[in-house]
């Protein structure tokens, strides 16, 4: 469905230039079938590249919508006063405990496929089906890392799912927005911020750009009234804003005082640092200028920190440069992480009962009794939340009674009897008919995990260009684990680390977005995750070129499959940077020019064929017909110009038509693959 169908390799006309070829690659060659072997009219890079500042267009509220692996939310803040974020309303239902300003990332269908509930209404709804019953209905929970690895990312199914999620939170946010704001216009009043990890490709993210379309929070006219944030940015912005009671300094703790839960904020030396630097005249006017929170007010320029975002599904780190005046943001490195989120320790659970029950009867139990099974897996979440460090006492796991019961019909004994033959000796059987865990078994859950994350910052924080790093950030639904704040302190702060949570950890990010929409321009300086190009001919060099690209044309001998670049991995990229190419059709009446784009994380990659590289998405250009001549004759060759920009959440592309200066559409398609 978004597949652009090729042209094949005679689609367009190259300039002719002393090192690049008129002429593509040919058909059928076995090295660059996949290549439309594009080389522009321009002979090399962009000299210097240009950099314009974006006009947003109108909007009176800023939505931002995090969409998370176990839970989900959205806030919204008006044009008139961005910095005040007004949190959705308190959701019906929930667990006792659990503060209710997000809702469980859980989608009901009907059997017949329609949409019935999303958050703690579908899940409950689902949970009080009759067993046989709830085996018809649809049920998705924890689905949004399925797009990070899936091979497949457009297919119908999938998006439809996404399209139901987004849709009840823009229905949910516009009634209250109404009756908030009665006089709000219906057209262009909204900006949607949409927040994806950083991590994620280029894919994936587009995959969320289109769920939005079918969603209908935009239309693809008014593309850029949705904006993909990152998830550790939107942080990092957040945390710019916020004042030293609402931090949490987990090196102020003394070793072993008290329960690890107990906060304490920033301490007095940074309220010292602060008052000093308040007496320079420079400070002061950082302060007023830049709108930063008194904590950033005390770093310098230059200062460097890490956000380790820490959700359901993924660890996500960035590291950021404060620049002064104006308090924007640079990315030092490229985003970072893996798939340690809060999942794993449920997945770790899943795994003990395997151990004590058979993995055979998990299966099935969760195959023929799925609303019993997210009844178990609320039990084990309900746990999850109080374990700590130096919690004393055993913790209490209810079973279902239609687990008991299906047990002892398939095993012909009940679970007593199973915990007992068991290898498993650190979970008993209570007389309240309750599993009972110790409390160092519950943190073993936690281990795999928690490793994977402090692993993963500690390789960043090796890095060369990561030195110097002062705070690191421990944000994200996850990071308000007492486990996992603990064993970060302990493996960072020896390095003299300062680690600092904000007290509404679970909402930075949320919070972060929400402002983010509000001033896009905050992050100046990103870096390119990979290396992004096109295949092109070259004039051969015997001695430089390999004997099998050799291409021998009318006369001309050609390099064939060189890849030439168009931004570097790791390459620093500000906002509005653009890289410009030329293209010509290659017939007067051709409508559509479609160009292949490979990427690789080598810095030097010389051929579309060398190893790691690939091809990634197709550059499309949508062409007008050709005016001609007052003579009645066909207009001359036609040039278009493409402009990509590299420095932004998305990579995106504008084009326009030389001969006329009239904008061609341009888009480049990363699902196509």
């Amino acid at each position: 469905m978004l597949a652009v169908p090729e042209l094949g390799l005679q689609g367009l006309y190259i300039g002719s230039s002393p090192e690049r070829s008129p002429v593509p690659s040919p058909p059928g060659s076995p090295r660059t079938q996949e290549s439309c072997g594009i080389a522009p009219l321009t002979p090399s890079q962009s000299p210097k590249p240009e950099t314009r500042a974006p006009q947003p267009p109108p909007f009176s509220v800023v939505v931002a919508i995090d969409f998370g692996t176990t839970s989900s939310g959205y806030a919204f803040s008006f044009a008139s006063d961005p910095e005040a974020i007004h949190m959705m309303r308190k959701w019906e239902g929930g667990d006792p405990g659990v503060a209710h300003q997000k809702t469980p990332t859980c989608l009901l269908l009907t059997p017949e496929g329609a949409f019935h509930s999303f958050g703690y209404t579908a899940r409950d709804y689902y949970h009080d089906l009759d067993p046989e019953e709830a085996r018809d209905w649809l049920y998705f929970e924890k689905f949004k890392m399925k797009i990070h690895s899936a091979t497949d990312l457009t297919l119908k199914t999938q998006l439809e799912v996404f399209a139901h999620a987004l849709r009840f939170f823009k229905e949910h946010a516009l009634q209250e927005l109404r009756e908030q704001c009665p006089s709000l216009p219906e057209k262009d009043a909204v900006r949607w911020v949409l927040t994806v990890p950083a991590i994620w490709k280029q894919p994936a993210k587009q995959f969320m750009r289109e769920a939005a379309y079918l969603a209908g929070l935009v239309s693809r006219e008014d593309a850029e009234q949705l904006l993909i944030a990152l998830e550790p940015e939107a942080a990092s912005v957040y945390c710019r804003k916020l004042r030293l009671h609402q931090l949490m300094d987990l090196s102020s703790r003394a070793p072993g005082g008290g329960r690890l839960g107990e906060r304490r904020s920033i301490d007095s030396s940074f309220r010292q640092a602060r008052e000093q630097l308040r007496r320079s005249r420079h400070s002061r006017t950082f302060l007023v200028e830049s709108g930063v929170g008194e904590l950033w007010a005390e770093m310098q320029a230059g200062d460097r920190y890490v956000v380790a975002d820490c959700g359901g599904g993924t660890v996500d780190l960035t590291v950021h440069q404060l620049e002064q005046p104006h308090g924007t943001l640079k990315e030092l490195y490229k985003a970072s992480g893996g798939p340690y989120g809060a999942v794993g320790v449920d997945l770790a659970f899943e795994q003990l009962l395997c151990r004590i029950f058979g993995e055979d009867f998990i299966a099935t139990f969760k195959r023929q009794r799925p609303a019993a099974w997210v009844d178990l897996t609320i039990a084990f979440e309900a746990r999850k939340r109080t374990a700590g460090p130096h919690r004393a006492g055993a913790l209490n796991i209810s079973l279902p009674f239609s687990f008991i019961d299906f047990y002892r019909k398939q095993r012909g004994h009940n679970v007593e009897t199973a915990l007992r033959r068991s290898s498993v000796n650190f979970v008993k059987w209570s007389s309240q008919g309750m599993l009972r865990m110790s409390c160092e078994a519950m943190n073993e859950l936690f281990q795999p995990t928690v490793s994977g994350i402090i692993q993963h910052i500690e390789a960043l924080l090796a890095r060369p260009e990561v030195q110097g790093v002062k705070l690191l950030f421990l944000v994200g639904g996850f990071a308000e684990s007492a486990v996992l704040q603990q064993a970060v302190q302990a493996s960072l702060g020896a390095r003299g680390l300062r680690v600092v949570v904000p007290h509404d950890v679970g909402l930075t990010i949320l919070k972060g977005a929400v402002l983010f929409g509000q001033a896009p321009g905050v992050v100046r300086v990103r870096r390119s995750p990979l290396t992004y190009g096109v295949g092109v001919l070259n004039r051969f060099v015997a001695g430089r070129h390999p004997p099998d690209k050799l291409l021998v044309r009318d006369g001309r001998r050609w390099c064939t499959d060189v890849f030439e670049r168009f931004v570097a991995a790791e390459q620093s990229v500000a906002l509005g940077e653009e890289v410009r190419r030329s293209y010509c059709p290659a017939r007067p009446g051709q409508r559509r020019v479609l160009i292949n784009l490979y990427c690789c994380a080598a810095e030097d990659a010389h051929f579309i064929t060398d190893p790691g590289v690939r091809k990634c998405g197709a550059l499309s250009l949508e062409l007008e017909p050709a005016d001609s001549g007052s003579d009645g004759a066909t207009p001359g060759r036609r040039e278009i110009r493409a402009a990509m920009q590299f420095g932004d959440t998305e990579i995106k592309v504008t084009a326009v038509d030389v001969s006329t200066n009239r904008s061609v559409r341009a888009a480049i398609d990363f699902l196509s693959n």
